[in-house]
């Protein structure tokens, strides 16, 4: 395994070391984070030596947990952000990211949902996916459900590309 690489990934995370933390805590703790999500969670627990079914485990589990929370609560937190001076700016943000893909969730409906948070490409995932589905109304249950259709898809093409060719590339 190419050590350099380990870690300047996990120096990234501002100082953060597996030997601190654990290897499956930090691998846990960057599945939890949004736009790294599962997709950087699976590429991290394999550039750190972990084993494929505990990496899976992990990052199911850390990239769904936040799921429910941004269901019930985002359109209040963004409420909130849009009528403050400091967080006005990120709220605008995020209205721009779900002006942008809104478009094909509502196209192809809790479908779009799968589909936008099962391919893997930069700005996709169970963060964003929840969001613009809270953002549209959505079912919360039904996006729930799809959300983790969706994780379960990505993380079956992140495991093929983490532990088959990046694992490859980096021995």
């Amino acid at each position: 395994m190419n050590e350099k690489l380990v870690n300047t990934i996990i120096g990234a995370f501002g100082g953060l070391t597996a030997i601190k933390f654990g290897k499956e805590i930090l691998v846990f703790i960057i599945s939890l984070m949004p736009i790294l999500e599962l997709r950087g969670g699976l590429i991290a627990a394999a550039l750190l030596g972990l084993s494929p079914l505990k990496s899976y485990i992990i990052c199911m589990i850390g990239n769904i947990l936040p799921v429910p929370f941004i269901l019930l609560l985002i359109n209040k937190i963004l409420s909130w952000m849009r009528t403050s001076r400091h967080f006005n700016k990120i709220a605008n943000w995020l209205d721009k990211k779900v002006e942008k893909h809104k478009g094909q969730i509502e196209k192809y409906g809790y479908l779009g949902v799968i589909l936008f948070v099962g391919i893997p490409l930069p700005g996709t995932g169970a963060w964003t996916g929840s969001l613009i589905a809270s953002v549209l109304e959505m079912d919360k249950k039904k996006t729930f459900i799809s959300v983790c259709i969706g994780v379960l898809m990505a993380s079956i093409i992140m495991m093929i590309l983490s532990f088959g060719v990046i694992a490859n590339i980096i021995r």
